[in-house]
């Protein structure tokens, strides 16, 4: 039987603007559409050439972003020996065609331009690389390299610019507040949506530690605190997601879910009955005393990183202005009830030690659908900027979204 985290992956090559022909398809032990490591080493190896992923192409089967079968382009950065250049048929070329709403690095000159950029910024630190760019992942979100360097790996992130936080930037106003908290920006290209990261060394922290919770939490509220208090927060330049933007929002995404039909009668009826309560619910909120501030946006264990030590927050790309509330609640879906608990109750108290007199325990009870339509929100901007192949990762992700506020909303 096949499981849903069995992945079988099917490949059409090209070099240069030359299509070379399928390879595949063949098994990997990556589950994730994302992951690119498998995939460049079984056709690197077929090849005998470096290669790169360029984009997904194509999803059968499969669930939540793994699983089924995915095809990809991928681009030969050498010319392989023995590949002659081979026609497309009408289908492949359609494939590999042009399409609206492109990510820059999603294609053979725009994966040469980043990588190329890279190379130059890292020489102009004084640490030039000393081999091969490694793909680690690439999606409609993101692309992510390890470049080698003398001076230990550094990082080559590139996301889209239309819809992203400019990273360095985000990442330098949570750092002016926690220097340790974030990771160490090296060059930033923000028009291209580049940034280069100094290694984070250790693990992402799926399934947290007890003391990793008690580190990370009330480091994270200190600086929203302290970037709300001067000013800085406001002042930043981020999306507006604070709660008011958030319910001014909400009627029109639901006029779109609605001509859709990706919600029953009864479920848009119910939510265009929240939609009308939320004025109501920001002001309840406000109540509680809590600032709006700088808010990281996907705060969850896997963006902490550890080696045993003080975590570090990596991945400001949804950094946004919003109620603090949203990072707060984030990390439930990721934990255990036990942890879950414990990741509140230190949140909570973090907040009443910067904002005496607040009702941090009531806010995280009344944000809940606030939190999930701003996801809705969020993944129908992501819909809005991805091209059509890369729909399945988030197709159906607003509606759910509002599902989980309605649930939330009681």
């Amino acid at each position: 039987m096949t499981q849903a985290n069995d992945r079988t992956v099917s490949v059409h090559l090209t070099h240069g603007g030359d299509y070379l022909g399928p390879v595949g398809p063949f098994d990997v032990g990556e589950p994730w559409w994302s992951s690119a490591g498998a995939v460049v080493e079984r056709v690197s190896a077929e090849a005998g050439v470096p290669v790169a992923v360029v984009r997904l192409v194509g999803v059968t089967g499969g669930e939540g972003g793994r699983g089924g079968h995915t095809v990809y382009h991928v681009e030969a950065l050498e010319r392989p020996d023995g590949w002659a250049q081979r026609p497309l048929d009408a289908g492949t070329g359609a494939l590999l065609g042009p399409a609206e709403r492109r990510a820059g690095w999603a294609t053979p000159e725009g994966l040469r331009a980043a990588l190329d950029w890279a190379e130059r910024a890292l020489a102009a630190a004084g640490r030039p690389v000393t081999g091969r760019a490694e793909q680690v992942r690439t999606w409609n979100l993101s692309g992510l390299f390890r470049l080698p360097t003398a001076a230990g790996p550094a990082w080559l992130k590139v996301i889209n610019p239309a819809f992203n936080a400019r990273e360095a930037e985000a990442i330098a106003l949570f750092g002016a507040a926690d220097p340790a908290l974030v990771p160490v920006v090296l060059a930033a290209d923000p028009a291209h949506g580049r940034v280069l990261l100094d290694e984070v060394p250790g693990k992402d922290c799926w399934g947290p530690s007890q003391a990793q919770v008690a580190d990370v939490v009330p480091r994270l509220v200190a600086a929203q605190a302290a970037l709300a208090a001067d000013g800085r927060a406001a002042a930043a330049g981020l999306r507006d997601r604070t709660p008011r933007a958030l319910a001014a929002a909400v009627p029109a995404l639901l006029d779109r879910l609605a001509a859709g039909s990706e919600l029953t009668a009864a479920e848009l009826a119910a939510a265009r009955a929240l939609a009308a309560r939320l004025p109501a619910l920001v002001e309840e909120l406000a109540a509680c005393g809590l600032p709006e501030t700088a808010v990281h946006g996907d705060f969850h264990p896997g963006n902490w990183r550890s080696d045993g030590g003080r975590p570090v927050v990596i991945d400001f790309a949804d950094a946004c202005l919003g109620h603090p509330a949203a990072d707060g609640l984030r990390p439930r879906a990721f934990v255990d009830e036990e942890r879950w608990a414990q990741v509140a109750g230190a949140w909570a108290r973090a907040w009443r030690e910067r904002v005496p007199g607040c009702a941090p325990e009531r806010a995280l009870e009344l944000a809940g659908p606030l939190f999930h339509l701003g996801y809705a929100l969020r993944y129908q901007e992501f819909l809005d900027h991805i091209e059509d192949s890369e729909r399945p990762y988030h197709e159906g992700d607003p509606a759910a979204e509002v599902r989980r506020a309605l649930e939330a909303a009681g």
